[in-house]
C-alpha cells in the first residue's frame, strides 16, 4: 500500500485547510486511516483517525477543529482542519490500520507540511 498525503500548506491563524490522503496497492475500504503530526524535537502524535464504517476519534487538542473522512470510491482519506492555531504548526502524516480502535499503522505516507502564521 502505497499513500500520499497532500494539501498542506501556509494558512493565517483562524483559517482552514482540508488534507488528503490517497491510497493505492491495497482494500483501502477496509482500512482505518489515521492522521498523525510532528513537529522538531517533539513526539509523533496522533490527530485523528476514521474507521472502516466511519467511526472517528480525535486528540483532545483538535476536537470540534478538524474532521475526518473518507471516500473510498476515491481511495481517499481527508482531514479538514478549521480554526487553526499556531500551534497546529507541523508535518501531518496519515496511516493506514486494519484495527478499527487504531494502532498498529502498518502502512506510513510521506509527510505535508502545515504553517499556521499567527
Amino acid at each position: 500500500v502505497q499513500l500520499q498525503a497532500s494539501g498542506g500548506g501556509l494558512v493565517q491563524a483562524g483559517g482552514s485547510l482540508r488534507l488528503s490522503c490517497a491510497a493505492s496497492g491495497g482494500p483501502f475500504s477496509t482500512y482505518t486511516v489515521g492522521w498523525f503530526r510532528q513537529t522538531p524535537g517533539k513526539e509523533r502524535e496522533f490527530v485523528a483517525r476514521i474507521a472502516q464504517y466511519g467511526l472517528t476519534s480525535y486528540a483532545d487538542s483538535v476536537k470540534g477543529r478538524f474532521t475526518a473522512s473518507r471516500d473510498n470510491a476515491k481511495n481517499t482519506g481527508y482531514l479538514q482542519m478549521n480554526s487553526l492555531k499556531f500551534e497546529d504548526t507541523a508535518v501531518y502524516y496519515c496511516a493506514t490500520s486494519n484495527n478499527p480502535f487504531g494502532a498498529p499503522y502498518t502502512y506510513w505516507g510521506h509527510g505535508t507540511l502545515v504553517t499556521v502564521s499567527s
